[in-house]
């Protein structure tokens, strides 16, 4: 086990930190209205009495977003996690499926499956991670059958009381960082390199976010309202839920 120094851990993140800022912008490039509005209920606006395409928009558009950042920050920790724990045990990303971390502490070998959060599946998502756990100890137990393995559930934030699950441990926040750099207060100091030219890149993202509101906006007003500009319901529940698609004007 080696000491973790904190100034490697700024260095990684301000050389890193604009990938996750540049997949939130290709996020939103990548997104499109018809194909959104598809997945949304139609009903729903209707219920919560939506009246304009700025809403339905700024609505759909918000969702999105606030879906997808969760996901690429989870996968951006990730790296960030293995780093750290590359730093004092020598950990390395997993070449077995489904297993993110993999590192050997005091004759034991660990191996993490990291998420976000501790809410972050339901009972079968669970249960297939705890089968996963099971076969990558059959994998390792191949070429050592005495080997020590210890499977845990490793999130960035949040919170577990019961950290000893059966098949596998889960630890959560604070005690998930600890536990793979050995420092108590890793969790609060990762929070200020983490700001790195957060202003600026927070600038780039809504330059791109106004731009995409606007231009959905347009599309909507042009396809589903009608020429009083009153949303045109029908056409837009048809859209979700018709048989035969009807045509939008692009």
């Amino acid at each position: 086990m080696k000491k973790l120094k904190i100034q490697d851990v700024a260095q990684y993140v301000e050389k890193n930190i604009g990938i996750f800022h540049e997949k939130r912008i290709q996020s939103l490039d990548d997104l499109k209205l018809i194909k959104v509005l598809k997945r949304k209920n139609p009903y729903l606006f209707k219920a919560k009495y939506v009246l304009t395409a700025d809403q339905i928009v700024r609505g759909i558009v918000d969702a999105h977003i606030s879906s997808n950042e969760e996901t690429i920050f989870g996968d951006w920790l990730e790296g960030l996690a293995i780093f750290i724990n590359g730093k004092v045990y020598d950990g390395r990303k997993s070449g077995i499926t489904n297993i993110d971390l993999e590192f050997d502490n005091e004759e034991t070998r660990y191996i993490v499956t990291i998420k976000s959060g501790p809410n972050w599946g339901n009972s079968s998502q669970i249960a297939k991670m705890s089968a996963d756990f099971k076969t990558a100890k059959k994998t390792l137990r191949t070429s050592n059958s005495k080997m020590n393995i210890v499977a845990v559930n490793g999130c960035c934030y949040g919170r577990d009381n019961q950290a000893d699950k059966g098949d596998y441990y889960k630890y959560c926040g604070q005690k998930f960082w600890e536990f793979i750099s050995g420092e108590t207060n890793l969790y609060t100091e990762l929070i200020e390199p983490l700001g790195h030219k957060a202003k600026e890149r927070n600038d780039d993202f809504m330059k791109s976010y106004s731009q995409m509101i606007n231009k959905f906006t347009k599309e909507f007003t042009t396809d589903f309202c009608d020429n009083d500009g009153a949303i045109d319901w029908d056409k837009l529940v048809k859209l979700n839920s018709a048989t035969i698609q009807p045509k939008t004007k692009k």
